[in-house]
């Protein structure tokens, strides 16, 4: 059920019998067809035991089951949306930063202390994101949110990338992240933002960072 992008903050998918979707509760704009919408209590795919994981990290974004025959069109606050075509790998984004996926993805929650150690949990604490992360996994789409556009950046070995962690939105890959600190030219003259904080993403893989600095 690949999305398509009809503008930069709206996407449809198409919706056949035997298949499902999950979306963020009030991110259906329009459809056409035979299409329901139920409240998802199971977390998706990753069952219970993901919906309990983000529960205690204070990130349960509440979904809705999508079933049946037709076309939903999905947006969500004006957001920017941006389409994620995931081919076996893992995509890790935050929680509220999830506007629709394929049921066919595999869903679970990560806690953040396992990439980085401490410095997972202090990225946590920084950015205002829970230490807990959505993970989704296989054959399938996602369509994120973000703030002004994305850009995909890709991480090697030789090229690691430092992000601010307000810009960061997800990453898919064998990446492993840390926090650091460097002091900018903004915190030198008091406009400090975040920047004496960054995220470093090394190992392969792609970050995608949107245009601004503000949260959804």
């Amino acid at each position: 059920m690949p999305f398509t992008e009809l503008n930069s903050r709206m996407v449809e998918a198409r919706i056949t019998p035997g298949q499902r979707m999950f979306s963020q509760r009030g991110a259906m704009l329009a459809y056409r067809g035979e299409v329901s919408f139920t409240p998802n209590i199971q977390g998706g795919q990753g069952g219970i035991g993901s919906m309990i994981g983000r529960r205690i990290a204070g990130e349960a974004t509440p979904l809705m089951t999508v079933e049946g025959s037709g076309t939903v069109m999905f947006g969500h606050g004006g957001h920017h949306v941006h389409v994620v075509d995931l081919t076996g790998e893992t995509l890790y984004v935050e929680a509220d930063r999830l506007l629709a996926f394929d049921g066919s993805l595999q869903q679970g929650t990560m806690f953040m202390g396992s990439q980085g150690g401490v410095m997972g949990m202090v990225r946590g604490q920084v950015t205002g994101q829970g230490l807990f992360t959505t993970t989704l996994k296989g054959q399938g789409s996602a369509a994120v949110m973000a703030h002004g556009g994305v850009i995909e950046l890709p991480i090697t070995p030789q090229r690691p990338v430092h992000v601010d962690p307000q810009a960061y939105v997800a990453h898919r890959g064998d990446v492993r992240n840390k926090l650091s600190t460097a002091l900018g030219w903004r915190d030198m003259v008091g406009r400090g933002s975040g920047e004496a904080f960054q995220l470093e993403l090394s190992g392969q893989g792609t970050v995608y960072v949107q245009a601004s600095e503000e949260k959804l």
